[in-house]
């Protein structure tokens, strides 16, 4: 079994005195419900699973009348072994889009509050036609993702321990042993290859073969499309399907100008077509989008373009994937060059900060010229943040760092720790501890 930080935000869920149904959202395959049944099964004494998906029979539990007892009544009934203990029953609701009364009847048996509720399923906040009523104030939502590089080193059999005295680096701003660095950078190339996708690193963590895990990506990834095919309109299928597509691309701009455009989806078109469709992608969790900023001000989110944006595919692994199998071998032989080296990196970096927490914020700005890649809120302060795929010149992070107000800013290298004035130069696998 593969561990999972989720599952401690599971354990802190379960300890709440007055807890709400917890909805777990996040893209599909990442490990969502294979992480909540072995919750269920170790925390409870009694635990209930319905998958709406697999016995479409239990969608009949929800319909007519939806108050608690009538649908426990009902749960009884269709599902022989269940059994109801107050206060140690685990009642799990998965692929939920499937059902929308279930969905509706959260705040019934969030009310009734004698049993826990999960419910999950691919696509959540997409797939709601059904929904007559969403049960607003009455179930905590949660994002779940893939695994992060602290989580795949744990996969390889990397201790706490070990992992707590890089931080131990990171916090005292002390350069690494360079032959735990070295190998560190090598661990990430190998996670920037096979991503997080649970499948993907059980595999690779019992045969070490990247063809494999390859065909596992390929496999999620044409599950993805499918999965477009399956939930969105048929006016939006095409534009959903095409944005998507278009994100490894976008990335690997020469001229690193990796705002989203519009035109590179479909010539001459515009946000109004498209716009829909980018929004479809961030609610499925497919992609995470950063906005432009027009002041690297606190708070950030005053000062968010609307209208300039990137998109970044929600795991590194996927990425690397559909810019083929070649390009794996050059990031692991470390022989990758060009744009594209850069668009891994930004990209490696962006889904790492968002399973720490943190919005996704960029500076573009072509009048100064200033390029930055992220900004990020920390302690009522904005702290800048410069990735290069190598060890080159920051001179945008440089120029921002003049500012008074401005403490402190990141520089993400290949290479170790090093701390000149304000700024703070990392190793890219560092990124877990920021």
């Amino acid at each position: 079994m593969l561990k999972r930080k989720f599952y401690n935000k599971l354990l802190d869920w379960k300890k709440k005195a007055n807890k709400k149904p917890l909805f777990v959202r996040g893209a599909r395959q990442i490990g969502k419900t294979y992480i909540i049944d072995y919750f269920g099964k170790t925390n409870y004494s009694s635990y209930i699973y319905i998958n709406f998906l697999e016995n479409s029979e239990y969608k009949r539990i929800f319909d007519g009348a939806l108050n608690a007892a009538t649908i426990y009544s009902r749960m009884s009934l269709m599902i022989q072994s269940a059994r109801f203990t107050e206060n140690d029953t685990l009642i799990f609701l998965d692929e939920i889009q499937e059902c929308g009364n279930a969905r509706t009847a959260l705040k019934f048996l969030a009310q009734d509050a004698r049993y826990d509720i999960v419910v999950s399923g691919s696509l959540l906040g997409v797939q709601y036609k059904n929904v007559k009523s969403i049960p607003v104030g009455y179930e905590e939502p949660v994002t779940m993702h893939s695994l992060d590089f602290e989580e795949f080193l744990w996969a390889k059999g990397y201790s706490q321990e070990q992992i707590s005295a890089l931080q131990e680096s990171f916090l005292e701003q002390r350069k690494v042993d360079d032959l735990i660095n070295d190998v560190m950078h090598k661990e990430l190339r190998e996670y920037m290859v096979i991503g997080g996708m649970p499948a993907v690193v059980q595999q690779f963590i019992e045969k070490r073969n990247f063809a494999e895990a390859d065909e596992i990506q390929r496999q999620i990834v044409s599950d993805y499309l499918d999965d477009i095919m399956n939930y969105a309109s048929d006016v939006e299928k095409p534009k959903i399907r095409n944005c998507f597509l278009s994100i490894p691309r976008q990335l690997a701009r020469e001229n690193e100008n990796r705002k989203f455009k519009y035109a590179e989806v479909e010539k001459g078109v515009g946000a109004r077509k498209f716009i829909n469709s980018v929004e479809w992608l961030r609610d499925a969790s497919m992609a995470e989008m950063a906005h432009n900023l027009t002041a690297p001000l606190f708070p950030l989110s005053a000062y968010e373009d609307e209208s300039a944006f990137k998109l970044y595919l929600s795991d590194i692994g996927l990425l690397s994937s559909l810019y083929g199998f070649e390009t794996k071998a050059a990031i692991i032989n470390q022989t990758i060059r060009g744009s594209v080296k850069g668009a891994l990196y930004e990209n490696l970096i962006a889904t790492g900060l968002v399973r720490r927490g943190y919005a996704l914020r960029y500076l573009q700005d072509r009048r100064i010229p200033m390029e930055v890649e992220f900004l990020l809120e920390k302690d009522g302060k904005v702290v800048p943040l410069e990735v290069k795929a190598s060890n080159a010149s920051t001179a945008s992070l440089n120029r921002l760092l003049e500012r008074e107000d401005i403490e402190f800013g990141y520089k993400f290298t290949s290479g170790n720790v090093g701390v000149a004035g304000k700024k703070i130069t990392l190793p890219h696998y560092m990124m877990m501890f920021i």
